[in-house]
């Protein structure tokens, strides 16, 4: 087979060259079919063709070789969602090193965290992390040999735009493998400290073709438009896997994502695929039924990942826009879906079924498969899933068995194969000697008009007994008062079970959530106030 060839042979079956490096298919496939002056990225008034994209990631890899960097060498990527992210992932994938994209809305301990356990080589970051991330680089050692700033030359960092300029516009692909690593993915935090996932340049190829193509059935014609990041695996995929695959089109967005935002980037794109969250999703609908208007007139399918949908935005969301949203389960190891929700075949509450050529197991404490509709863990396995965590040999060999991976994931699956999701395993509370979903309270709490976002962790009550209580951000306009209170917890008292109503009900302005819009319900059992309105009854 031609080096760096990736043939599709079945719906589940890809072929890969021995010599496989990742840019060649995603890239200089594009120009050798004639496509070069075709637009991959829009943003504002701006557009990126495969070909003014290729020469800058030639640019890039050149560069990084002149500097002494070679394969399997790491570099960390702190960028926002533009040419930046993709020049600096591309050009090191293209020479064999590492590229590690990763949050940059974290602090200087996260940052020293990262530096320290990544042994990276070369930090390329947005200027707006430079206070932040300095101080870690002052902890870091000696293994950071160069620091390129995305938006010019800050004191000790060179600017990306002059260290592009000194490159080579043509720069070879290293002669990597199908299995070669090519990105670490660090998880977004929602139960404690990070660890990296590894990906190799096969990964993107696989969820490109399982989930892209043969779920969403992508074109050339596509435009895409996901305000989740690049920089954890839902928003990678969404922005830079699917479109490098066929050849479709995405809108960049470099600003964080809030209600006014994204509508207005809609309206003016018109995107056809549309990917979000459901925090996003609430926010979004929230504006939507103020009076705010949408073109949605071009969308085809829109997607929510990153967190359980609840129901509730599931229905309006149709109502206002006349489209449905596919929620979908996946992760960091994964590197995007392993199950979905399909055209036609919807359950509002559950993740939708396994996507073909990722097999599922719903498992007991003792490893042991639990019948239809009894709670358990969830292992997965398929062709995109990491094989190892960076540096953690413990956690690897506890997550990641015989060729399946404990997603910790705490779901039930019904008769027709449709995954409901529960919460994490640690997530899951005990109430009276039965277990009970934080997300079930959340989904019945946000049925609600009132009620923007909900997160109900377990919660001691005087006698040390484990009891739900619920954190709660009202929507503009609405009165975190003790009257409301009592209605949010007679309002779910007649729709759940009655062991599974909130006994405390706490009002924020705003949730604790990792940058993929997980909430970090860690976060909310550790809360040292206890400013309740309603005590329960």
């Amino acid at each position: 087979m031609t080096p760096h060839r990736a043939e599709v042979v079945s719906a589940t079956e890809i072929q890969f060259a021995d010599t496989f490096n990742l840019t060649v298919p995603f890239i200089d496939r594009h120009l050798a079919d004639g496509n070069e002056n075709k637009v991959v990225a829009r943003w504002n008034d701006s557009t990126l063709t495969f070909m003014e994209l290729a020469d800058q990631v030639n640019r890039m890899a050149s560069g990084l070789r002149r500097l002494g960097i070679k394969r399997d060498d790491r570099i960390l990527i702190l960028c926002r969602d533009d040419v930046s992210f993709l020049v600096t992932f591309f050009g090191a994938l293209r020479i064999g090193a590492i590229a590690i994209p990763a949050n940059y809305f974290q602090r200087t301990a996260d940052y020293a965290y990262i530096l320290q356990d990544s042994g990276a080589r070369i930090v390329v970051a947005t200027e707006e992390v430079l206070p932040e991330l300095d101080p870690a680089l002052s902890k870091a050692g000696d293994a950071v040999i160069a620091l390129i700033c995305a938006e010019g030359e800050k004191d000790k960092w060179e600017s990306l735009e002059t260290f592009l300029a000194a490159g080579d516009s043509e720069s070879d692909p290293e002669a990597t493998s199908p299995n070669s690593v090519a990105f670490w993915l660090y998880s977004s935090g929602s139960t404690g400290s990070p660890k990296a996932a590894v990906h190799q340049h096969k990964d993107p190829v696989w969820i490109s073709h399982l989930f892209g193509g043969n779920t969403l059935k992508l074109t050339k014609k596509d435009l895409l438009f996901s305000p989740p990041k690049m920089f954890f695996a839902y928003g990678l995929g969404n922005s830079v896997c699917f479109p490098f695959w066929f050849g479709c089109e995405m809108v960049l967005m470099r600003e964080r994502p809030t209600a006014e935002n994204t509508l207005a980037l809609m309206n003016t794109f018109r995107p056809t695929i549309y990917f979000g969250v459901p925090t996003l999703y609430a926010m979004q609908l929230a504006a939507l039924e103020s009076g705010k208007s949408c073109d949605f007139s071009r969308l085809r399918w829109c997607h929510s990942g990153g967190e359980a949908l609840p129901p509730p935005l599931l229905e309006k969301w149709h109502r206002l826009t006349d489209c449905n949203i596919h929620d979908a389960i996946g992760s960091s190891e994964a590197l995007h879906f392993y199950t979905a929700n399909t055209p036609g075949k919807i359950k509002p509450g559950s993740a939708g079924r396994m996507i073909p050529g990722y097999d599922g197991r719903v498992i007991d404490e003792n490893g042991s498969d639990v019948p239809d509709g009894e709670v358990g863990e969830l292992m997965i396995r398929g062709k995109s899933v990491a094989t190892t965590y960076w540096n953690k040999p413990e956690k690897t060999a506890e997550s990641m068995v015989d060729g399946w991976f404990r997603t910790g994931d705490s779901v039930w699956r019904d008769d027709d194969g449709y995954i409901f999701f529960s919460g994490r395993a640690n997530d899951m509370l005990k109430v009276g000697g039965i277990w009970v979903s934080p997300f079930e309270v959340e989904s019945a709490l946000m049925a609600h008009p009132a009620v923007l976002e909900a997160g109900v962790v377990g919660w001691p009550d005087n006698e040390g007994l484990i009891k739900p209580k619920a954190f709660v951000v009202l929507k503009e306009g609405k009165t975190p008062d003790v009257a409301m209170s009592r209605a949010l917890t007679s309002f779910v008292r007649a729709r759940l079970a009655p062991y599974k109503y909130p006994r405390w009900i706490e009002f924020l302005d705003e949730l604790p959530k990792t940058a993929s819009g997980k909430i970090q319900r860690f976060r909310l059992k550790n809360r040292s106030s206890v400013n309740y309105v309603n005590k329960g009854e």
